[in-house]
This record gives structure tokens, C-alpha cells and sequence, in this order.
């Protein structure tokens, strides 16, 4: 674990992660964009409501990420099944038409 400084509507906050400084700064500006795209269509909303939208915003993509990842092997099982079903078929004796 390594000790960062991010800032989040100007405030620095002390966070250990063992992600790397570029990491850390993705991140920080990741949540700093949300903020602001919130903020700027809520001028006089308080920091807090701010924060909580934007957790939100956040949850709402991360649980569809989760869902999505969900159905991959789903999808994944589907793709082997027709590979198979493609290996059989150039397995078995056919004609082919000359061109």
C-alpha cells in the first residue's frame, strides 16, 4: 500500500491504495469530471446532494458492468457450442465446387 493525495471539490484527501500514481490520477479525475457534470446542471445544490448523484450515477454503471459481465459466459458457452459445431462440419467428408 502506497500513501496518495487526491483532491475531490477542493478538498485533498489522504487515501493508501496499491494502484499506481497514474491509477490514482485516473481515478481522481474520473470522479472530478462526474462532480462537475452534476454540479454544473445543479448550480445551487449543496456539495453534499452533489457527492450522493454522483455516487449514485456511478452505482448505476457499476452494476450494470456486474450484470453484463454476468452474461458472458453465457455468451461464451454459445460461441464454443457453434465453433464445434464449425470444427464438425469441416470435418466431415463433403464436395466442394471447383470455381
Amino acid at each position: 500500500m502506497k500513501a496518495h493525495r487526491v483532491t475531490v471539490l477542493g478538498r485533498e484527501i489522504p487515501v493508501r491504495s496499491t494502484a499506481s500514481d497514474d491509477t490514482i490520477r485516473k481515478i481522481e479525475a474520473f470522479v472530478n469530471a462526474r462532480i462537475e457534470s452534476i454540479s454544473s446542471r445543479l448550480t445551487t445544490a449543496d456539495p453534499q446532494l452533489v457527492i450522493t448523484l454522483a455516487l449514485l450515477n456511478l452505482a448505476e454503471s457499476y452494476l450494470e458492468l456486474v450484470s453484463q459481465q454476468a452474461e458472458t459466459p453465457e455468451v461464451e458457452a454459445r460461441v464454443k457450442k457453434i465453433l464445434h459445431k464449425l470444427d464438425s462440419a469441416f470435418d466431415t467428408p463433403c464436395l466442394f465446387r471447383e470455381t
